[in-house]
C-alpha cells in the first residue's frame, strides 16, 4: 500500500486554489460596497482579502464600513456571490489530483475563510462532499492567519506540525502555516500576487494544477 511520504495530513484553501472563484469574489465584495453607498473597492483591495474571515475582510477592504454595518454588508456580499456561484467551477485537474491523493492514504481537509454554510454548499455542488476527511470554516473557529485552524485539524487527526502541509494561493494561507509551525506551498493562479510569498518560505510555487498534483505526488 503506497504511505505518504512527507505528510500525513493535506489542508488545502478552497477560494482560489481549488475553486476557481476569485473573480466572482471580488466582484461580489465591490457591488456589496456599492449597495451600501460606500466607496467601491479597488480589485486589488478586494481581492487582497480574499480568505480572511468576512468580519475582518470587510473591515480591510471597506475602512468606511462601521461596525454595526458589518452584518448588513455581509448580507449585501452573500447576495452577489449566490446570484453567480453556479458560474463557478473547480480548476481543471482538481478531481483528478484528490483522487491520486486520497489512494496515497492522506489526510485531505479544507482549511477556507468561507462560512461552514458556504464551503458545505459548495462542496456537495461540485461533487466533493464525501472527499475530504475534514475541514475548518472561519466560522468555526479563528480567520486566518490565526493557526487555530491548522491546530485543529492536527488536534483531530494526530498530526504532527511536521506531518502537515498547507496549500493557498494567499499570503494568508502561507502565514497561517507558519504560525501552526507547518510547511506550506503557494498556488500562483488565484488572488495574491506569488512574488509576495517568498518571505512565508513555501516549499514550491504551483502555476497550475498539474503542476500542483506534479509536485505533490513526487514531494509529500
Amino acid at each position: 500500500m503506497t504511505r505518504p511520504q512527507r505528510f500525513d495530513l493535506i489542508a488545502f484553501d478552497w477560494d482560489g486554489t481549488l475553486f476557481d472563484s476569485t473573480a466572482l469574489i471580488t466582484r461580489s465584495i465591490q457591488n456589496a460596497a456599492v449597495d451600501l453607498g460606500l466607496p467601491r473597492p479597488s480589485e486589488a483591495q478586494a481581492s487582497y482579502v480574499i480568505g480572511m474571515g468576512l468580519q475582518a475582510a470587510m473591515a480591510h477592504a471597506v475602512p468606511a464600513l462601521p461596525e454595526a454595518r458589518f452584518a448588513e454588508m455581509g448580507e449585501r456580499f452573500r447576495h452577489h456571490y449566490l446570484a453567480a456561484q453556479h458560474e463557478v467551477i473547480l480548476f481543471a485537474g482538481v478531481v483528478e489530483m484528490l483522487a491520486a491523493l486520497k489512494a496515497r492514504h492522506h489526510w485531505l481537509t479544507v482549511a477556507t475563510g468561507k462560512s461552514r454554510r458556504g464551503l458545505d454548499e459548495a462542496l456537495q455542488a461540485v461533487g466533493l462532499d464525501r472527499v475530504f476527511d475534514g475541514s475548518r470554516t472561519a466560522d468555526q473557529t479563528q480567520g486566518k492567519p490565526h493557526p487555530q485552524m491548522l491546530l485543529e485539524l492536527m488536534r483531530e487527526f494526530g498530526a504532527e506540525p511536521e506531518r502537515t502541509l498547507m496549500i493557498g494561493d494567499t499570503s494568508h494561507d502561507l502565514q497561517l502555516a507558519l504560525n501552526a509551525g507547518c510547511a506550506s506551498v503557494g498556488v500562483s493562479y488565484g488572488a495574491h500576487d506569488h512574488h509576495s510569498f517568498a518571505e512565508f518560505k513555501p516549499l514550491h510555487i504551483a502555476h497550475d494544477v498539474a503542476d500542483l498534483q506534479q509536485w505533490l505526488l513526487a514531494n509529500a
